[in-house]
């Protein structure tokens, strides 16, 4: 890890926000020396999680906080009893909360003579109380869905997908939710993997004005169900767009249809389930691998969410919260429907892209809203850091107090920007780290310690409490501060997956055989662990270059590349080299105001010579895009770049924020191809 990609351009010490947790364990003086114990003291943590766990409700409480007698198979609060869906809505209106606010749900088409969105919806937790509990009597006496039986989801972001997840969670089923952007292929492995014989989806949606087709996706994957031998009998579909679709009167109906016969009054007896029990599974890797199930469990991840909701966003009963992601990745399960419901908020689900009508969408929604929690990705970030500032300043978001980004690592200049525009260096703000395995945020800045542990620009701060982390080396020891490894969690805590699916062993395999003699569990990410503590997580250690026998991450050269004036994004991966083994491909986003040249190219290498060093510079490709291709929760599709450079099969492209985006990046290929075989 260079130097400059670690640098702290200034320590913030962030503690304008006085503690809402009334039984905050920081308002202790030691709170230094109590953190260390929680984080090395078995009994300490198991202390540290129960105490959380008391603050929720349990239908029977727990008679072991953690059993690690089969390790890695841990389990959490073991035979303590309670349900999702009763802490999201029961719980709720027992505390009071009935008539509040829960969801506010935006369309994404615009109004444009009257300035202001066509669709929004409201709902309190007495109306989610009530709709899901419609849902779920006419899951149970019209399709006979019982206790442990998995449903698939494939919907995108309406209100319906939280009702359907919460109707599911009611009766003690289970859902596999697959993202709205994957294939056909993609969602009949899912559904064959889980053995689901009811899929609900939606007619389509909305993406930058156009509109996306989903029921085709699906009557093509219920085909490829069949051929498998798993007969989908019933096809739910909610009606979002009104367009003409192909229809199956055998399965396919209606969700309102559905539901219109079933009393708005019905009431259905929650499940108590196990603590031990699993809630849904969520596959992690993509259509061209065999999928990975994460199987996460009630208890324990119910305990982990409430208490981060309340660690990292310091979350009040006035807050107006918004999570930018998709619920078809694990943090929308997390931190746009369990999270939030369970901490008794108010939030924000938006359906569609940051810069429909414009690029300034967002900012008009933080506006009107009056949203005081923000949280969203670094590549969100990047992206709509290429227009005009002015373009944030003329919208007043003096009441975000808190904005944190999750989903890759974020540069220091992004979070500057955020820092400076989005919370006009007044407010708390980390990049948070954890993973689709993980279940929870596992690191972050905790509101009202900024003199105990200051905010570093592009850090991702310090393990909660109760979590041991560590960056180790090939053998699995504590690598020196400063000095890149592997990122490893060393104990087991509360969100964790239970195990992968119908695998056991590759679970073993996977996450805990990295390190030979040690239980140590194995992200996969490349981190830095810093002199002071602090975790900087560098990227997934397959995104690493070898060129010429030296290691470097793709995240160190993107990071440089966007501290550079011209530069609003940049996308780095390796191209093949029958000398140096791989040499650095730049896909490069511009900010307004600059035009593609072979002298900026030049610039930008010169650039990279003097921030990195010349092993990077010398021999590296740098091509100027439009847009770099992604997942329409903002994730940079390597795999698609890695394809495009070597000539291969992109494979599924059904996941693309914009499917332009991959010809673009062809054509500027092509053209640097051309022009260097011209030379």
């Amino acid at each position: 890890m260079s130097k400059e990609s670690i640098e702290v351009y200034k320590e913030f010490e962030t503690d304008i926000i006085p503690p809402s947790w009334k039984d905050r364990i920081w308002d202790k003086k030691d709170f230094k020396e109590w953190y260390e114990s929680t984080v090395k003291d078995k009994k300490a943590k198991e202390e540290w999680w129960e105490k959380r766990a008391n603050e929720i409700f349990w239908f029977k409480k727990w008679n072991k906080v953690l059993d690690d007698s089969n390790p890695p198979f841990y389990r959490w609060f073991v035979g303590g009893e309670t349900n999702l869906a009763y802490l999201a809505t029961d719980w709720q209106i027992a505390q009071g909360r009935k008539n509040k606010l829960a969801l506010i749900w935006e369309g994404e088409p615009w109004d444009e003579a009257l300035q202001q969105p066509k669709e929004v919806r409201k709902f309190t937790y007495y109306d989610i109380h009530r709709i899901s509990n419609v849902i779920s009597y006419a899951l149970k006496e019209k399709l006979k869905v019982k206790k442990g039986e998995i449903l698939t989801f494939y919907l995108p972001m309406i209100p319906e997908l939280p009702f359907y997840m919460l109707a599911a969670q009611r009766l003690g089923a289970k859902h596999s939710i697959v993202y709205s952007g994957f294939s056909a292929d993609a969602l009949a492995t899912r559904a064959i993997d889980g053995g689901a014989r009811i899929i609900v989806t939606a007619d389509g949606f909305y993406r930058r004005g156009r509109i996306i087709s989903l029921k085709p996706i699906v009557d093509e994957a219920v085909k490829i169900c069949a051929q498998n031998g798993l007969k989908i009998e019933k096809v739910i579909v909610i009606k979002r767009t009104g367009q003409d679709i192909p229809w199956n009167n055998e399965t396919d109906v209606w969700h309102h249809e559905f539901i219109k016969d079933v009393p708005q009054n019905v009431h259905i007896l929650v499940e108590k389930c196990g603590s031990e029990d699993f809630s849904y599974i969520l596959y992690t890797s993509g259509t061209t691998a065999a999928p990975k199930g994460a199987q996460h469990s009630i208890g324990g991840y119910a305990v982990a969410l409430y208490t981060t909701m309340k660690l990292i966003f310091d979350v009040r009963e006035d807050d107006i919260y918004w999570c930018t992601a998709d619920i078809g990745w694990v943090t929308g399960h997390s931190y746009i429907v369990y999270g939030p419901l369970m901490a008794g908020l108010t939030s924000i689900m938006y359906e569609g892209a940051p810069d429909c009508p414009g690029p300034d969408r967002w900012w008009n929604i933080i506006q009107r809203y009056g949203v005081t929690i923000f949280y969203t990705t670094p590549t969100a970030i990047r992206m709509l850091m290429k227009f005009p500032e002015e373009l944030v300043r003329k919208y007043d978001l003096s009441t975000v107090r808190i904005c944190h980004s999750v989903g890759e690592p974020i540069n220091p200049e992004a979070f500057k920007w955020y820092y400076k525009n989005i919370g006009r260096e007044d407010i708390v703000a980390s990049s948070t780290w954890w993973m689709t395995e993980t279940g929870q945020m596992l690191t972050g800045h905790f509101p009202g310690l900024g003199k105990i542990f200051p905010l570093k620009p592009g850090t991702n701060g310090y393990p909660i409490p109760g979590v041991t982390m560590e960056v180790l080396d090939d053998d699995g020891n504590p690598c020196k501060p400063g000095v890149r490894g592997y990122l490893a969690i060393t104990s087991p805590w509360p969100g964790m997956l239970m195990t992968l699916y119908k695998s056991p062993q590759r679970y073993i395999d996977v996450y805990w055989s990295r390190f030979k003699g040690k239980m140590y569990f194995y992200t996969g990410d490349f981190a830095i662990k810093d002199q002071d503590g602090y975790i900087w997580v560098l990227g997934r250690a397959d995104d690493v270059l070898k060129v010429a026998g030296h290691r470097i991450g793709t995240a160190e050269i993107e990071s440089a590349m966007i501290k550079h004036p011209a530069v609003a994004e940049s996308a780095c991966v390796g191209k093949e080299d029958p000398v140096k083994g791989q040499t650095p491909f730049i896909f490069t986003v511009l900010k307004q105001g600059y035009s593609p040249s072979q002298e900026l190219a030049n610039e930008l290498k010169m650039h990279l010579r003097n921030t990195i060093g010349p092993l990077v510079a010398s021999d590296t490709t740098i091509a100027f895009v439009d847009s770099v291709p992604k997942t329409r929760s903002g994730k940079i599709m390597r795999r698609l770049l890695k394809a495009i450079i070597a000539g291969a099969t992109l494979g599924d492209v059904s996941t693309l924020e914009d499917g332009v985006a991959v010809e673009e990046a062809k054509k500027a290929y092509e053209s640097v191809k051309a022009a260097l075989e011209r030379k």
